[in-house]
């Protein structure tokens, strides 16, 4: 039995499938979004979205959905969903499907009276192209299959409306059609594997809803361009492949192409396996480099989010020259910074004060992978220059007090992971000595002495005797500032001010290699963060004994963004807590662990399918929200899995 694996009942129950969506990305930015019914439910939703760097930085919907229709001695099955206003779904497709289940590809089988078709979706991971196969697994009688593209040519932030700009005009290809919209976009070629009757019949379908935007307060409806369709025969046992690209293909090509790259897709039989999966599905390459998507649909390559998620989305899955295929995009954008240069790589906010911190914590991962002579040779300049920027003073938002701690002004913007504002204003204005800057200084300050005492030279021997004093203080200053009497860490203090909130922050003092406290301190840290901030789907960014609690994320634009991080749960934490369960409670909190991540694997089934959302509510039922596939979320969850190895290896 395939482990991605949905029944008729659960298909052809809207309420429970509608919500249930997919994504298929390439290497190139391209991706196709949907729901696993084929009802598009978000304005990012389409079969063919791909960046036009001519345009913009965003991405844009081409194809945004492909109805299918089977013939029989003149009675029409249309396949397709799609919902418009008024609560109205036609056609009803969704009635016909058997099954779903993604192994290597999302495959769907429809049954029509004695017709049984199966149907599979590709990418090819070189080009902006798709494909779509049609297999006929069994026809009583004379069958026709018909594809009918909706075209939108539109930013993903935007609606396209009925309107007599849109160019209906069309070229003839081998094998089909080629079309462009509007100026300024590529031609988007529509071809069959098989000789398929054009029927040009332009025309603008009205009043397309999409009930995920109306859920988040945005304006949901647009209309959508047919200009025609495809017909042809389809005989018992044969396939036919649709292909949608910005650039032409032999006919003959067509499923010589989509079986390679089938082949070169691992298989989704696992939970393991489908995060492994996920990291794939976020991978990105352009103009020769290579990028982390922070997330889909909306996210872009992030500083911070680069350095998070990477060692999880590499090390953690035995992918260590991936890591340096990223840590070298990575590095430009790093020297760009310390250096004041224009940015020649698409990694935005490098400028946040923990991003070089993060930094180092990533080559340090890279170093217990592989080890720390190894990561020496490799990068041991780049963390040179990242810790002498950084104590010279030059970055511009990061100070060393005397006491050894970092500052950062935060009043005015937002500069920790806890980014919401509203009206250029954080809603959470976390300023001054902000607890993980902190934490994250003293670990990239031990490791930066570990790995320069390890390697010997009279340079490398007086910067690790200055990387030990700075510990030494920040170490002392820390516990003075941060540790309360109640046992654990404040989440910034700036002068008189003092966050007493208990917010998932102070996890980082416990969970990296090196940490300024005790284990009785580490302890009582992770004993608070466990008995309020835990949950089945990650942890807590506000604890709801704290003042301003706000764990569900819906409603409008601001609603959310005042919920954001105020107890919403957040999966990506969920590694951190659990490396520091385990430096705290060793082999005993393995079976801990394990339970911990249970609700994880169940979330596989639920949103988007074999990935893991961008955060979820704070209370029960701890729905999914945000962004469908979240980088640092992934990347959390394997690092645990791989935890969880580790020990269970010790174990035997």
């Amino acid at each position: 039995m395939c482990y991605l694996r949905f029944d008729k009942a659960q298909m052809t129950n809207l309420q429970e499938s509608l919500y249930k969506e997919l994504l298929i990305t390439n290497r190139t930015g391209a991706y196709c979004s949907t729901s696993l019914v084929g009802c598009n439910i978000r304005k990012y939703d389409g079969l063919l979205v791909i960046p036009v760097p001519e345009l913009d930085d965003e991405n844009h919907v081409l194809l945004s959905s492909l109805d299918e229709t089977i013939i029989q001695h003149g009675a029409e099955f249309n396949l397709g969903l799609h919902k418009y206003q008024g609560d109205n779904f036609s056609p009803k497709g969704h009635k016909y499907i058997v099954s779903f289940e993604w192994e290597q590809v999302p495959t769907w089988v429809y049954r029509v009276g004695g017709v049984l078709l199966k149907k599979e979706i590709a990418f090819d991971t070189s080009i902006h192209r798709l494909y779509i196969r049609y297999t006929l697994l069994d026809a009583h009688s004379a069958t026709t299959l018909r594809l009918k593209p909706f075209l939108a040519f539109r930013s993903v932030r935007q609606w396209t409306h009925e309107n007599s700009i849109a160019d209906r005009s069309y070229k003839e290809v081998d094998n089909g059609v080629s079309m462009c919209l509007y100026q300024g976009y590529p031609d988007l070629y529509m071809q069959t594997s098989k000789k398929a009757d054009w029927v040009y019949a332009p025309d603008w379908y009205r009043g397309f809803e999409y009930p995920k935007e109306s859920e988040r307060g945005y304006n949901a409806t647009e209309d959508l361009l047919v200009p025609g369709y495809f017909e042809m025969p389809i005989q018992k046992g044969e396939s036919i492949t649709f292909s949608a690209g910005i650039a032409p293909i032999a006919p003959d090509e067509i499923n010589l192409l989509l079986e390679k790259e089938i082949d070169s897709l691992d298989h989704r039989d696992s939970f393991y396996h489908c995060l492994v999966n996920a990291a794939h599905q976020l991978r990105v390459t352009k103009n020769g480099e290579n990028y982390i998507l922070a997330g889909y649909p909306w996210f872009k390559p992030r500083a911070r989010d680069t350095f998070t998620a990477m060692p999880g989305l590499t090390l953690s899955i035995g992918e260590k020259e991936r890591f340096e295929l990223y840590m070298a995009t990575a590095t430009k954008a790093i020297y760009n910074f310390i250096r004041k240069e224009p940015m020649s790589v698409d990694i935005y906010e490098m400028e946040q004060p923990d991003t070089l911190m993060w930094a180092v914590w990533t080559l340090q991962q890279y170093a217990k992978y592989t080890s720390r002579n190894v990561c020496y040779e490799k990068y041991g300049q780049l963390l040179k220059d990242i810790m002498e920027f950084i104590w010279s003073g030059k970055h511009p938002n990061l100070q060393i007090h005397d006491n050894g701690l970092v500052y950062a002004n935060g009043k005015d913007h937002a500069i920790t992971w806890m980014n919401s504002s509203v009206n250029g204003r954080p809603i959470i204005p976390r300023s001054g000595y902000i607890v993980e800057f902190n934490a994250l200084w003293y670990n990239a300050l031990k490791f930066f002495e570990q790995i320069l005492t390890e390697n010997e030279g009279a340079e490398n021997a007086e910067l690790a005797k200055k990387a030990t004093e700075y510990a030494e203080v920040a170490s002392r200053s820390f516990k003075e500032v941060f540790l309360n009497e109640y046992g654990y860490l404040l989440d910034y203090v700036d002068g008189q001010m003092m966050d007493w909130s208990v917010r998932p922050n102070q996890l980082f003092a416990i969970a990296l290699d090196f940490s300024p406290l005790d284990m009785k301190e580490r302890k009582s840290v992770l004993d608070i963060c466990t008995k309020e901030l835990v949950t089945p789907k990650g942890i807590r960014s506000l604890s709801p004994k704290s003042g301003g609690y706000n764990p569900m994320y819906v409603g409008t634009q601001s609603q959310r963004d005042y919920a954001y991080h105020q107890g919403t749960a957040w999966p990506a934490l969920t590694g951190f807590y659990l490396e520091a369960y385990l430096r705290v409670y060793k082999m005993s909190g393995v079976n801990y662990i394990e339970r911990q991540l249970i609700g994880f694997e169940e979330e596989l089934f639920y949103h988007c399918i074999g990935t893991i959302p961008e955060l979820f509510d704070g209370n029960p039922p701890f729905h999914g929200r945000g962004a469908i596939s979240f980088a640092a979320n992934v990347s959390g969850i394997l690092r645990a899995l791989k935890m969880l190895d580790k020990y269970n290896n010790a174990m035997e």
